[in-house]
């Protein structure tokens, strides 16, 4: 298997994925529906994998990775299909809630695909070149989608979509040895083995980085849900808010490939400290960009800060699962993300209607302010722990952060 197919994979999944998101909102627009409303569309996206996440990250242990992405790579382009045959507003709800229900079993079981091949510096690398792969598509989907609604429409736009992701399910099903199955592990015994959620919930590290997993998504949903709406409004075309949204994924792609560098010199938790300070400064300056070229600008800051977010966050939860469940952690870690992206569009959605956008940027910049604050002190605390000759034992310590996860990146959500 090389890693390079399986991202090839996935670019052209999440192009499709991604594309859809700016697609949906710009046609639920045109067919009427307020901020509200489209905040209450972009939440069904993530309807079920808010509590299918852990499940598919169970069944990516025990029975491998080839038939969730498969059955994830055939739903997103079925999903997409929906809105060509019957172009209404609630026919946006169901495609959108189709789209997130069997998507999430692909994005578990390729995160998972992803940190199970190779150690030490294979996995590093392998993690890198995955992270650059979903960057790329953070740029293509959008401005593809622009450009294609602006070109033949948005039923046509849907029907393309469909049509990358159909191209890699078929190479899913006709090529199995693009995905290597691990032999399925032996179902445990009545009392023996058995594993609880709430056993990760209670590992203080661990939920400490689900918690600022979580954060950070709020800052990825805000961009995402209310980008399309606010440029929109100023009367910029579906192609002027695609290349926006290229601009965004244009910071991710350069700050993922300096990242590995960055970790290098310091630590997971300090870049991520940073690197969350930087995306709430960008919050609070965002409403003050009224034009075309600000908005590319501050769109490019604000994914410089939150570039390293995702992948980070990520690397921090792999690594701190418990033996033999980093897929449920991985699990648990999208559930908190989608709990957050199904929350987060209607709250913004309520009050940029009420109150406008400003105070929701502000309240966003808050939140990623904290998120950071509890990454610098996971930092302080880490760096203290390693300049002690014998620290003392610790209830839930956080495993050290071996090579492998130095660089590692995962996809956005």
């Amino acid at each position: 298997m090389s890693i390079y197919l399986v991202v090839l994979v996935t670019v052209l999944t999440h192009t499709s994925f991604k594309g859809s998101k700016v697609l949906i909102s710009l046609y639920a627009i045109d067919l009427g529906a307020n901020p509200l409303m489209i905040g209450v569309l972009f939440s069904m996206y993530s309807a079920f994998p808010a509590v299918l996440s852990v499940y598919a990250g169970k069944l990516s242990d025990r029975y491998g990775y080839r038939r969730p992405m498969l059955f994830g790579a055939a739903g997103l382009a079925g999903g997409l299909l929906l809105p060509v045959a019957v172009p209404t507003l609630p026919m946006l709800f169901v495609s959108a809630a189709l789209v997130g229900l069997c998507y999430i079993f692909y994005t578990v079981s390729v995160q998972h695909l992803i940190g199970s091949i190779g150690e030490g510096v294979a996995r590093t690398r392998n993690y890198s070149i995955f992270s650059l792969g979903v960057a790329l598509t953070a740029l293509l989907g959008p401005t593809t989608a622009g450009f294609a609604i602006d070109l033949i429409g948005h039923r046509w736009t849907y029907l393309m979509l469909s049509a990358v992701a159909f191209i890699a399910t078929a190479a899913l099903a006709l090529f199995p040895q693009l995905v290597r199955a691990p032999r399925a592990k032996a179902k445990p015994k009545a009392g023996e083995g058995e594993h609880r959620l709430t056993d990760l919930l209670k590992d203080v590290p661990l939920r400490r980085t689900l918690i600022t997993a979580g954060i950070i998504e709020t800052g990825l949903e805000l961009f995402n849900f209310f980008l399309p709406i606010y440029a929109r409004s100023l009367g910029m075309s579906a192609s002027r808010i695609g290349l926006i949204m290229g601009s965004f994924a244009a910071a991710l792609l350069l700050v993922r490939t300096v990242m590995p560098e960055l970790v290098r010199r310091t630590s997971e938790e300090r870049v991520l400290s940073g690197s969350l300070y930087l995306a709430a400064a960008a919050c609070l300056a965002f409403p003050l960009a009224s034009g075309f070229t600000t908005l590319l600008i501050m769109s490019f800051i604000l994914g410089l800060g939150l570039g390293c977010g995702s992948p980070l966050s990520m690397v921090l939860a792999y690594n701190r699962s418990p033996p033999g469940r980093s897929g449920e952690a991985i699990g648990v870690r999208q559930t908190v993300n989608k709990l957050t992206e199904m929350t987060m569009p209607v709250i913004f959605g309520s009050l940029g209607t009420v109150l406008g956008m400003g105070p929701v940027f502000c309240m966003d910049a808050a939140m990623l302010a904290v998120g950071a604050w509890l990454m610098g002190k996971d930092a302080a605390a880490r760096a203290h722990a390693a300049a002690q000759p014998n620290p003392p034992l610790q209830p839930n310590p956080a495993p050290p952060m071996n090579a492998a996860a130095r660089g590692a990146a995962k996809v956005d959500d």
